[in-house]
């Protein structure tokens, strides 16, 4: 969304503390809808309640970086006077990758002993 808005000339640079905002807001109702649904699949599945818990705690926190990142790469890119259509698919899939997995193995060695 902040890529499409910066192409059309609907927010600036200027606006990036209220982008940041409203994708963080976007990602934790995203991470809980997906973490709902990801949790109980996964106590159905595997039966633990820990692993659910590792995992929901997982999806929104990796949902909301990659909110942040996506808000936030295209804007610091378009200041640095890059082209964010062309720069920011990179960096903004090794951000919510790197993010992913440090969420996850992370919060699952933090709650280790629920596993």
């Amino acid at each position: 969304m902040t890529m499409r808005g910066l192409a059309l000339r609907e927010i600036s640079t200027r606006h990036w503390f209220r982008v940041l905002f409203k994708e963080m807001n976007v990602g934790i109702i995203n991470g809980l809808a997906i973490a709902l649904t990801t949790g109980v699949a996964v106590l159905l599945w595997s039966g633990n309640s820990g692993l659910a818990l590792v995992i929901c705690i997982a999806m929104v926190l990796s949902m909301v970086i990659a909110g942040v990142a996506g808000a936030v790469i295209p804007i610091a890119l378009t200041r640095l006077g890059q082209d964010p259509a062309q720069s920011s698919t990179i960096v903004l899939t090794t951000v919510t990758d790197v993010a992913g997995f440090l969420s996850f193995l992370g919060i699952a060695t933090l709650l280790s002993r629920l596993l």
